[in-house]
């Protein structure tokens, strides 16, 4: 017999399959009907022997973080005086589930999302084949949603990372992870889109870097910080976050591609935190009234409003009023597109820019330089706040909207610490005075308050904190 037609063994492995269905079983035996390995000759298509390689290098990720339970009542230390309660704040214990990738077997490297394990005090990762081990939060960051956990074990499995730049829309992936904590799931799709962005708050709680792939492989939660790997059983990216009205997946699922994943991580490892250059100029999306005020024909482009002093924009010789219209030979559309840019290249790398400026275009070079970001001990402003390291909020964050100044440290034990400040709070106002930079909280050194109240704002939203 000739092998039959390779169009036709999907076709005849689909029919066979309704056949399964309908009929149950296979009279004139007690054994379940099953698909046969081959027709004609030719082996049915199955991502089994990939998976077999793939599945041990995702692991299972769940977290206990202690929160302080804050309640502006019980905290004012008369009233705690008076009921006799405790000086020490009550607090509650949240726990998460997630996913994690193996990358590296040797060092026991785990590559996972930030929203996973971010401030969570303690971090349990199980294995495939049923261990479990205390996890070592290497280093996170927040911005991109990408952390990366080491644990002590030993004959692990790692996965091995493609280019994901090579990843065409079309391309078949697989994602796996741990949805709902049932135990670890596998589900297919396909690659929708690339270079997803512009979709508001991420994970994380932020508008962060972003530089999607789009997949409508179902991912649900408790998948975030699994794998998406290609048929090659290669991964191509972490798992994220979905879009969905209903809080369920509908088939728009997002991965941060393992090109950037691998950059973060090694930023990680070989720092602790990701450090990231700046352009240092302050632009805006242009609107068609803009466009018209600037007698621009559309609204392509970005415009520059502002251009900080020694900044890589001010050595260019960039100005407020230019329009930038490309970014490295390519048109450049939005804000989000430039903030990308900054946020996820090296520090050092050169960005050539296309300006238009009273009607003329030309290109000029700016290479991204470390941020220097002003700080203050707490210490300095008022006693109460010893121990606090206040820090100006990045361009980045101003890009996003956020005002107020940054905690960037926090001395375990202070009064700061005990009042329940932490480390990326942003301070956003003390008192009834709103607070939009270091030079406002400066200014209010002076003044010492009997109770000092600030106003932080974080992933959660905004409380009032006050310090004793």
């Amino acid at each position: 017999m000739s092998p039959l037609p390779s169009r036709l063994v999907p076709w005849l492995t689909g029919l066979l399959v309704v056949a399964v269905v309908a009929l149950g079983s296979v009279p004139g035996g007690s054994r379940a009907a099953t698909l046969p390995a081959a027709i004609g000759g030719q082996p049915l298509p199955s991502l089994a022997p990939m998976l077999t390689r793939v599945t041990p290098a995702v692991v299972n990720i769940s977290t206990t973080t202690r929160v302080q339970v804050r309640d502006a009542y019980f905290d004012d230390p008369m009233v705690r005086q008076f009921f006799g309660l405790p000086a020490t704040p009550r607090e509650r214990v949240e726990q998460s589930l997630g996913s994690g990738v193996i990358v590296d077997a040797a060092k026991g490297y785990v590559l996972t999302n930030n929203h996973v394990v971010g401030g969570a005090d303690d971090i349990s990762v199980t294995l495939q084949d049923g261990r479990t081990f205390k996890g070592k939060l290497i280093g996170s960051d927040p911005d991109t949603d990408v952390a990366v956990v080491q644990i002590p074990a030993q004959n692990l499995k790692a996965l091995p990372l493609a280019d994901s730049s090579a990843l065409q829309v079309g391309d078949y992936v697989v994602a796996v992870g741990d949805p709902f904590g049932l135990g670890q799931t596998v589900t297919a799709g396909i690659v929708s889109a690339l270079g997803r962005s512009g979709l508001g708050q991420n994970s994380s709680g932020t508008g962060g870097y972003q530089n999607f792939i789009q997949t409508d492989a179902s991912i649900n939660p408790g998948n975030s910080g699994g794998a998406l790997v290609n048929l090659r059983g290669e991964l191509v990216g972490i798992n994220t976050m979905i879009f969905s009205p209903s809080g369920g997946n509908v088939g728009i699922g997002f991965a941060i591609p393992s090109n950037l994943t691998s950059e973060v991580m090694a930023q990680l490892l070989a720092h602790g935190k990701v450090q990231r250059g700046s352009l240092g100029a302050q632009t805006q999306a242009i609107t068609p009234r803009i466009a018209q005020l600037l007698g621009l024909k559309d609204s392509n482009g970005v415009v520059v409003t502002g251009v900080t002093d020694g900044s890589a924009a001010a050595h260019a010789g960039l100005q407020p009023g230019d329009v930038l219209t490309t970014l490295n030979g390519k048109s450049l559309h939005n804000v989000q597109e430039l903030n990308n840019a900054e946020g996820l290249l090296p520090l050092g790398s050169t960005l050539r820019l296309g300006v238009l400026r009273d009607g003329k275009l030309r290109e000029v070079s700016a290479t991204l330089t470390a941020e220097k970001l002003a700080s203050v001990d707490g210490g300095q402003l008022d006693p109460r706040l010893a121990g606090v390291r206040f820090t100006e909020l990045s361009q980045n964050q101003r890009n996003q909207g956020w005002y107020g100044v940054a905690i960037s440290a926090v001395q375990p034990g202070s009064r700061a610490a005990r009042a329940g400040l932490s480390a990326d709070d942003v301070v956003i106002g003390v008192g009834n005075q709103r607070i939009t930079g270091l030079n406002m909280l400066r200014g209010l050194a002076g003044v010492k308050p009997r109770q000092l109240v600030l106003v932080v704002a974080d992933d959660d939203g905004t409380r009032y904190v006050v310090v004793n």
